[in-house]
């Protein structure tokens, strides 16, 4: 299980004299323990990443991102508890693993002939490509030597960044910046609100982020296709990185790698809202099986049927079997573990899920802070209800920071996405969000809503709220632990 915690010093095991009566004495060494074997003996493997939706984050069931997961497995093949550190800032992924400060770093990595020199490599576990992307509005670049105009800006210290050094020199007035400041999330958001002209992203990373930024498109490839992996510590001890080969080698014949890389990419290749008239149809088709069920949990539990139905169609577009990326099942989407805290141990059951998510709801309504009025205490709760209560808390704070009213939806509403850019998350207590992702879950929902409304008036409408949930993120004090 992951645990934030201050890293520790491994013990290291001192010289050994054995004497022995009767006999000359002896000096022998105990052999030194592997850094496999430190790792079991501590029972904690540290693993040094980055926040962003493909590496790690903390969402609303919590720690979440590709990398983390495939480190979290990593850590229960070894039988040892995970421990995530996070970085400031892109340059500092790789001294930290060099300076021995980490077991290894899991943090997207792509495997260049520059970064072999600090670092060795495991194995290679996903191929992307570098994209130069550029907003639907502006004329699209066909090549690199149409960069010469334009705002282009990239992360620096990323393999990005090495590219284009390489670029300039066959393309002459070719003009750009790396920043210290920004992550790759921060970049793209600003070329989506027209701030800046192109930056450069992995395949992965553009992916995920196109499901948010819908008018986010890729000009063409900066580079061929390239690989990434994990990176350990270089000399001496490699028992480690042995047993690391060992377990992608075990993860891709089980399927489980596979399975892990479905889960958080393939939902990117589909919208993530559906059509009024599809929305109609289903009122019509699926939710009189329903209809009975969300009634009676609304009753019990002082909600507004409609709202709820709206969020169970936001959720599951109201098909009891579905599963989401992240594993949560049902049609309200909900956690083994909230089920449980719910009364229900069957989160598959219609009648179960409904009546889960109804109640999760009503308690989360009612953390909402008094000062929040409704209808916008609804709007809040469903925010919370996607992205995680401590998230809202930590926008809210934001908001209040830059002069806004914490306790309006609407002002609160457009600092979501600041949850994305590295230099508001990191002054956050939850770190890194998917605050784009919450502003739609709330608008989808209302519209819902809204169609319930109307489809069954005359009716008495109680406000009620609607929730999304991002991430977060925890700084380490990191020292040697090799």
């Amino acid at each position: 299980m992951h645990q934030s915690i201050y890293l520790k010093s491994l013990v290291s095991v001192s010289v050994v004299l054995l004497s022995f009566s009767a006999v000359p004495l002896i000096t022998r060494h105990v052999q030194q323990p592997s850094v496999l074997d430190q790792i079991r003996q501590q029972g904690e493997l540290v693993v040094v990443t980055r926040n962003s939706p493909t590496t790690y984050y903390e969402g609303p069931n919590g720690p979440a991102g590709f990398e983390y997961e495939l480190a979290n497995k990593f850590a229960d093949y070894l039988g040892v508890r995970l421990k995530i550190a996070t970085v400031e800032n892109f340059n500092d992924i790789l001294p930290t693993v060099a300076r021995r400060n980490a077991h290894l770093a899991a943090a997207g990595l792509t495997v260049t002939a520059a970064r072999k020199k600090q670092v060795h490599f495991g194995p290679p576990y996903q191929e992307i490509t570098q994209q130069l992307v550029y907003r639907h509005s502006r004329a699209r670049p066909h090549k690199a030597s149409d960069l010469t105009t334009g705002l282009l800006e990239v992360v620096a210290g990323s393999s990005h960044a090495a590219r284009l050094r390489k670029l300039e020199a066959t393309i002459p007035g070719l003009h750009w910046r790396a920043s210290e400041q920004s992550g790759i999330s921060e970049l793209l958001t600003r070329v989506w609100n027209k701030n800046l002209d192109f930056t450069v992203a992995d395949s992965n990373e553009v992916r995920l982020y196109q499901h948010f930024y819908p008018k986010l498109r890729v000009a063409f490839d900066l580079s061929e296709a390239q690989q990434l992996a994990w990176a350990f510590p270089k000399g001496g001890d490699n028992s480690l990185y042995q047993e690391a080969v060992k377990f992608f080698q075990h993860i891709r014949e089980n399927g489980q790698l596979a399975q892990l890389k479905d889960r958080y990419y393939r939902h990117t290749q589909k919208l993530n809202y559906v059509g009024r008239r599809i929305f109609i149809r289903h009122i019509n088709k699926r939710l009189p099986r329903y209809l009975t069920h969300f009634k009676q949990a609304a009753r019990k539990n002082n909600l507004d049927w409609r709202l709820h139905a709206a969020i169970g169609y936001q959720e599951s577009h109201w098909n009891h079997r579905a599963i989401s990326p992240t594993g949560v099942r049902g049609i309200m989407m909900l956690t083994r573990s909230t089920a449980a805290d719910m009364g229900f141990r069957n989160r598959i059951k219609p009648q179960n899920s409904i009546n889960g998510g109804a109640r999760y709801f009503a308690r989360l309504k009612k953390r909402i802070p008094t000062s929040i009025d409704e209808p916008d205490r609804t709007w809040f709760a469903l925010a919370a209800y996607n992205l995680g209560l401590g998230h809202i808390m930590d926008i809210r704070r934001i908001t209040a920071q830059r002069g806004g009213n914490p306790d309006q939806w609407s002002q609160v509403r457009k600092n979501l996405p600041l949850l994305m850019q590295k230099r508001w998350y990191r002054k956050t207590r939850h770190g890194y969000a998917r605050g784009i992702e919450a502003q739609r879950y709330v608008e989808n929902i209302r519209s819902y809503y809204d169609i319930l409304q109307w489809r069954n008036r005359p009716a008495t409408v109680s406000p009620t709220l609607l929730v999304k949930y991002p991430a977060v993120k925890t700084a380490y004090s990191l020292s040697p632990i090799l």
